[in-house]
């Protein structure tokens, strides 16, 4: 250990930190609010020093000219920006999906401190949420993430020209298939809650004295509640094969 550290080469280190501190600054669960920045430095420190020695054979030598180390460095962090930013987005679903749930369900207006997406959000987007990231380190998917981070390098070389395009027009199509799977995840709750306006509509016409929010709304919130029950397992099974898919595509095979 010594040695290693004796032999370390300061400027690879601080180039593979750049993409790995980065990385590990945006991605769910190593970037949320209850993780002290102390303990995500000490992660991100101890993942580069693991890594270095691995890497230092493929990286570039330090640049003569100050504004060729600083553009190399900002490519780093672009790149692992770009790399924790899709999980990032991709829980960004299950916010959408809990947010019209509880549209659907009459609950919008119960709000919590999701500590998440570190604001105020419904009751069950933050539930959505917060199950979500303990599944994903239950699943060990964040191996997924940080495996992905290191197999970049054969993908990403630093030193070299990066896809800013490409990065650009990926983040824009994830945020549209973001926002269309929370859509399809909450798509039983909105069939219901359909139903059961129309023919809490159709039952206030028959029965124009019914007292129809007190009537209403207690029902409303126990069969939403209930489909909820019951599809809570398939909407965290659609969640974790995409997230899984949106990693795939960067590890080496």
């Amino acid at each position: 250990m010594l040695l290693e550290l004796l032999n370390l080469n300061i400027f690879a280190f601080f180039l593979v930190f750049s993409r790995i501190g980065s990385a590990i600054a945006v991605m769910p669960g190593f970037s949320s609010s209850f993780v002290s920045p102390r303990m995500r430095l000490g992660i991100a420190l101890t993942i580069t020093f693991l890594l270095t020695p691995m890497l230092a054979a493929e990286l570039p030598v330090l640049p003569k000219s100050m504004v060729a180390l600083v553009l190399l460095i900002a490519g780093e962090i672009l790149i692992g920006s770009y790399l924790g930013l899709i999980a990032r987005i991709l829980m960004g679903a299950l916010q959408t999906a809990g947010t019209l749930i509880a549209l659907s369900s009459s609950m919008a207006n119960a709000l919590v401190n999701d500590p998440i997406s570190e604001q105020q959000s419904s009751t069950i987007s933050g539930f959505l949420a917060t199950a979500g990231v303990v599944l994903v380190f239950i699943a060990d998917f964040h191996h997924l993430m940080l495996r992905a981070v290191v197999d970049s390098y054969s993908l990403f070389i630093p030193g070299q020209g990066l896809p800013v395009a490409d990065f650009a027009n990926y983040l824009a199509r994830q945020v549209a298939d973001s926002f269309a799977l929370g859509l399809q995840m909450s798509a039983p709750f909105i069939i219901v809650s359909l139903t059961y306006y129309i023919g809490l509509g159709i039952l206030g016409r028959l029965m124009p004295t019914l007292q129809v929010f007190f009537f209403g709304l207690p029902l409303q919130i126990t069969v939403q509640l209930w489909v909820l029950m019951v599809t809570f397992s398939g909407i965290m099974l659609v969640f974790m094969q995409r997230f899984q898919e949106a990693y795939t595509s960067y590890l080496v095979p």
